[in-house]
């Protein structure tokens, strides 16, 4: 095949004057900077002297990693992996540090709580069981929340979660929704634990002296028109409910509230989950507390490690 486009013109060769030199100049005269030439319109002045600028390359991924820290974290995991403790010439074997490398950072760790040394065995120090300790605790944690909000989609009800530690009310976890959102904490759940389902299904779990001691600190006081008006009338019903037995609260905390509280025990600890819906349904109340007592049932074996959080 044969290519009939018209060739592309040339431009004339561009004709070079002589290069002029300037001649030096005399003493004492001033020297006038070079004449730069007027740009076209459109067109930057661009100086030949500065090169383009080109971007920095990326740093490695690498590069700002330090690396004492890096040879540290391998002699705390080597360390872990030794229940029965472990000589620091095993330590840099395993971590492939030098000896007296190894030396230094074991040192500095035993210095700073994250390892104790004992007849020349290091093992884990108080320092880094608080970091695993709170790491486990985060992780359980977040398992409530999860189961929380589980149930709070399936049954359709804010789910809340509670336990009585140190004394008080806890309030640990709360899971709603703008559809369904929780009872507002209007007045502080620790001083109106009388009021509340929460409170009151805590209360149930504890003996007569805590429970004495405990309005003691936070005395019964009308919270509405509806709550339990003294201490002894209080815990005249608190004896007469059974054992792990569902508590029913109506408007006695929040006017246009009813509340539901199932009561979980682990060993020493006392801790519910509730539900609270709008007075106006009432009447779905008692079939949603089922419902979440049997969903907990299903998961009461993993939910119950979680009681300690």
């Amino acid at each position: 095949m044969v290519d009939t486009a018209p060739a592309e013109p040339q431009a004339p060769p561009v004709q070079r004057r002589p290069e002029q030199r300037t001649p030096p100049p005399s003493p004492g005269a001033r020297v006038r900077p070079a004449e730069r030439p007027l740009s076209t319109p459109g067109t930057a002045l661009v100086p030949a002297s500065v090169p383009a600028l080109v971007p920095p390359a990326e740093p490695h991924s690498t590069a700002t990693l330090i690396g004492s820290v890096q040879r540290a974290m391998r002699l705390l995991e080597s360390v872990a992996a030794h229940e029965h403790g472990a000589p620091a010439k095993q330590l840099a074997r395993e971590t492939g540090l030098a000896l007296p490398t190894a030396y230094h950072l074991l040192r500095t760790l035993v210095f700073e709580g994250y390892l104790r040394r004992e007849k020349g065995l290091f093992f884990l120090g108080e320092s880094a069981e608080r970091l695993g300790s709170s790491g486990a605790r985060q992780k359980r944690r977040s398992a409530v929340v999860d189961a929380l909000a589980h149930w709070r989609d399936i049954i359709g009800v804010p789910v809340y979660y509670a336990v009585y530690r140190d004394g008080d009310i806890e309030v640990v976890c709360v899971s709603d929704t703008p559809a369904n959102p929780a009872v507002e904490e209007w007045a502080d759940f620790r001083e109106t634990g009388h009021a509340h389902a929460v409170g009151q299904c805590l209360l149930s779990q504890l003996d007569e002296q805590d429970r004495r001691d405990h309005l003691d600190r936070h005395p019964v006081q009308a919270v509405t028109p509806y709550t339990v008006r003294d201490s002894h009338t209080l815990l005249r019903r608190l004896d007469r409910m059974r054992r792990m037995e569902l508590v029913v609260e109506r408007q006695e905390y929040a006017l246009g509230t009813v509340c539901a509280a199932i009561p979980i025990t682990i060993g020493a600890t006392a801790a519910t989950l509730a539900i609270s819906l709008p007075s106006h349904q009432a009447d779905r109340l008692l079939d949603a507390a089922q419902q979440l007592q049997t969903e907990v049932g299903r998961l009461v074996g993993s939910f119950a490690i979680s009681i300690s959080i």
